[in-house]
C-alpha cells in the first residue's frame, strides 16, 4: 500500500496551491507556504482583481525567484476550495516533466500578423532546441490575454496559423463583473493590453477539452447595425438591439442584466457546430456590447439550455476514457456559466463536481480553443500522470 501511494505521488507532475489574504503581499506569502518546495519550469497564478496587480506581480517574483511566474486577473477562481472569489490559485509545472517557453505579446493595439508570426516562430524554435531532439512528446500552447483588449479573435487566429500542429487553449482575463481593466503577469510585472503564450512540451499525457450547455432554437436575430471595432450591436432585425433581444427571450427590457444574458445566450453556427456570442452588457442607448467579435449581417440563433451538470459529467467521462487517470483539469470557465449556475441554484453541485475531478483555473471573459475565441464554454487542458516507473 505504501509503495502504491508513493508511486502515485511520484507520478504527479503539477502542484496546486491557493490562498486568501487582506492584500496581495499577504496572499502571496500564504501561497508560498502552501506551494510545494519543488523546481518548477513555470508557475501560473489566477488572482482576484481585488488585489493590486503590480503589488501582486512583485510579491510573486520575490517569493518564487527560481521559476518564471505568469498569470492573470479573474472573474472568479476555481481551485481546492471550489468556485470562489477574492483569492488566488496557482499551478506549478514540475521542471522534470515540462519544458516551457514563454512568448509575451505586449501592445495588443499594435499587433500584426507578421509580428506574431516572427515571435511565435522564434519561440517554437526555442522549444525545439530545449527538447534536444526528443520525439513523441506532447505539445500544447496556453494563452492568457487581456479580456478587455478586444483583440482575442485576431490574436488566437494568428497564433494558430503559425503553430500548425500545436493546439492552443486559454482564457481571457477578468475583472469580476466590473469590466474595467484586466491584467496579465509576465517578466515580474502586471501588464494591460497584453497577452502571454506558453509553449509546452511534455511526456505526460495531455488532452484539450471543451463543452457547453446550450442548444439552438428556431428563433433568429440578424445584426442589422453594429460598431464592429467595439463589439457593439445597435440593431437586431432592424430594431433597437436590446429591446429586440428582450422581446424574443420574453424578458422586460428594464430587467436585462448579466444573469439574463447568461441564461439566454445567442449562438452562431460555424462548420456545423454552434458557438456562443455572449452579451457583456446593455448600454444606455439601447445597444448591446458583446464579449466576442460581431459583424453586420451575422445571423444569430437564440439558444435553449441543456443540463449543465450532465454535460460536464459526460465530458469528464469521455476525457478520462481516452486519457486514463487525470491528475488535474486546467479549466477556463466563462463567467456567464457561473452566473447561470447561480441563477439555477446549482453552484454547489457544480463546485462539488469540479472538486471531484481536480479542476483548477478561473472564470473568464472568453475562452481560446484551438483557433477560435469562444464564449460560454468550459474548456481547457486535462493533464494525466507520468508513466509508472518500470
Amino acid at each position: 500500500m505504501a509503495r502504491a501511494a508513493l508511486s502515485a505521488l511520484e507520478r504527479k507532475s503539477v502542484h496546486v496551491a491557493s490562498a486568501r489574504g487582506e492584500n496581495a503581499r499577504e496572499a502571496v506569502g500564504i501561497l508560498r507556504q502552501n506551494m510545494a518546495r519543488e523546481e518548477f519550469s513555470a508557475i501560473i497564478a489566477f488572482f482576484s482583481p481585488d488585489y493590486d496587480p503590480e503589488e501582486f506581480a512583485a510579491a510573486m517574483a520575490a517569493s518564487f525567484p527560481g521559476a518564471p511566474v505568469f498569470g492573470c486577473t479573474t472573474a472568479g477562481e476555481l481551485g481546492p476550495e471550489g468556485i470562489g472569489d477574492g483569492g488566488v490559485v496557482a499551478v506549478g509545472f514540475l521542471a522534470r516533466d515540462f519544458t516551457i517557453v514563454a512568448q509575451p505579446v505586449p501592445d495588443l493595439d499594435g499587433f500584426t500578423f507578421e509580428r506574431v508570426r516572427d515571435s511565435v516562430g522564434e519561440s517554437r524554435a526555442r522549444l525545439d532546441q530545449a527538447e534536444g531532439g526528443a520525439e513523441g512528446r506532447n505539445r500544447f500552447g496556453l494563452l492568457l490575454v487581456d479580456g478587455m483588449s478586444l483583440h482575442e479573435e485576431g490574436l488566437i487566429s494568428a497564433i494558430s496559423a503559425c503553430l500548425d500542429d500545436i493546439h492552443v487553449v486559454g482564457g481571457s482575463a477578468g475583472d469580476g463583473m466590473n469590466f474595467g481593466a484586466t491584467w496579465i503577469l509576465f517578466d515580474g510585472k502586471a501588464h494591460s493590453n497584453a497577452a502571454v503564450l506558453l509553449l509546452v512540451s511534455t511526456e505526460v499525457p495531455c488532452r484539450l477539452f471543451k463543452c457547453n450547455s446550450f442548444a439552438p432554437t428556431a428563433i433568429k436575430l440578424v445584426v442589422t447595425e453594429a460598431d464592429i471595432e467595439k463589439r457593439v450591436v445597435r440593431e437586431f432585425n432592424a430594431e433597437p438591439a436590446a429591446r429586440e433581444y428582450a422581446r424574443i427571450i420574453g424578458v422586460p427590457y428594464g430587467d436585462l442584466n448579466g444573469y439574463t444574458f447568461a441564461a439566454h445566450p445567442v449562438i452562431v453556427r460555424v462548420d456545423g457546430d454552434y458557438y456562443a456570442r455572449s452579451i457583456q452588457r446593455a448600454n444606455e442607448d439601447g445597444s448591446l456590447t458583446f464579449f466576442c467579435a460581431i459583424d453586420e449581417g451575422l445571423v444569430l440563433t437564440a439558444a435553449g439550455r441543456l443540463d449543465t451538470l450532465g454535460v460536464v459529467e459526460d465530458m469528464f467521462r469521455a476525457t478520462e476514457a481516452e486519457l486514463g487517470d487525470v491528475s488535474l483539469y486546467l479549466g477556463f470557465d466563462c463567467v456567464h456559466r457561473r452566473l447561470d449556475a447561480e441563477q439555477r441554484q446549482i453552484t454547489r453541485e457544480l463546485a462539488d463536481l469540479y472538486l471531484r475531478h481536480n479542476v483548477v483555473g478561473f472564470n473568464t471573459y472568453g475562452e481560446q480553443y484551438r483557433s477560435m475565441h469562444l464564449n460560454q464554454t468550459f474548456s481547457g487542458l486535462a493533464i494525466g500522470r507520468r508513466a509508472e516507473p518500470r
